[in-house]
């Protein structure tokens, strides 16, 4: 083929390691850096001793990485050079470090070019990731790292809940009143939570994150007077207790006759946007002689239920 300017060079082209002669020897081991190299073929090198060339399967031949002259040198002898050519046919192997990113085609690295080892049982996470782990996603197309820490959660990570303990007598009220004593986070057999617990100081509720909270509020009544109003209610503040605004209210009543249990129930979704500065508290409405039922287990209760980010 004909070229415009200079023949391109192609090959392999390394001088080998100084080799030291030594007395009576002909043959020696052909290192470049300290590592054995293995030429094509005599042909493939040029060899100079004592200043002449040699001709290559005449005055040397070659086995492996061993270059065997016709005859023992002796001492003074001086092997001056040993150049390998390579395939001259082709690039042969590239040298260490030399193939980079901007050598290889975009399109030049594929599945088929990955073993199916790379991710294995000895590559495993054993535990959760930490929350600079990082993760590899399409976005749109194009491959992005991204932190544990954007994309974990899509679970549950606050449950609470929080009874009244002790009976409260709550006696022709006919107002809400706020329930500011006797709470104690449930503790019973077979009860659990879930996450950071709802810190509660004399009744007032504090949430131990933002997000959107699932808020539900029950309160058992035993009644003594008939045709009794019996109410639930959720109030909620956003500066820090300074005022509260209802969030929810329920009734119900006693019409079937006096001495007799009563349920009222009401919830709300709560949008927490500072867990610093919102508070929430719960409510009892009476018309009549009643008692808000409180015990070691769930009677009048309220549930704290993270749902989501706000």
């Amino acid at each position: 083929m004909a070229y415009i300017g200079n023949k391109p060079t192609v090959g392999n082209f390394q001088i080998c390691d100084a080799i030291s002669v030594v007395n009576g020897q002909a043959a020696y081991t052909m290192q470049v850096g300290s590592v054995n190299v293995i030429p094509q073929s005599a042909n493939h090198m040029i060899c100079s001793l004592n200043g002449t060339i040699q001709k290559p399967n005449s005055s040397f031949t070659v086995s492996g990485s061993t270059i065997t002259f016709s005859s023992n040198l002796v001492t003074n002898d001086v092997i001056d050079f040993i150049q390998i050519l390579g395939d001259v046919l082709d690039l042969g192997v590239p040298s260490d470090a030399t193939v980079t990113a901007a050598k290889l085609a975009s399109t030049s690295v594929t599945a088929a070019k990955l073993n199916n080892d790379i991710i294995s049982g000895t590559t495993a996470l054993t535990s959760e990731p930490a929350d600079t782990d990082e993760f590899l996603v399409s976005d749109a197309g194009t491959l992005k790292r991204i932190d544990y820490s954007l994309i974990k959660g899509g679970g549950i990570t606050v449950a609470d809940q929080w009874r009244v303990n002790t009976n409260l007598s709550a006696s022709s009220v006919n107002s809400f009143t706020h329930i500011s004593a006797n709470w104690e986070q449930i503790d019973s057999t077979g009860q659990g939570t879930i996450g950071t617990a709802m810190s509660n100081s004399s009744g007032t509720f504090t949430f131990p994150s933002t997000g959107i909270y699932l808020v539900k509020f029950q309160i058992n009544y035993y009644d003594s007077d008939s045709n009794t109003a019996l109410g639930a209610a959720i109030d909620f503040s956003v500066n820090n207790g300074s005022s509260y605004g209802n969030l929810a209210q329920n009734f119900t009543n006693t019409h079937n006759g006096s001495n007799v249990n009563a349920t009222a129930i009401t919830s709300s979704l709560v949008d927490v946007q500072n867990a610093s500065t919102y508070k929430i508290r719960f409510y009892y409405y009476v018309s009549g002689s009643s008692i808000v039922y409180g015990a070691g287990q769930n009677s009048t209760f309220a549930t704290f239920i993270r749902l989501g980010d706000t």
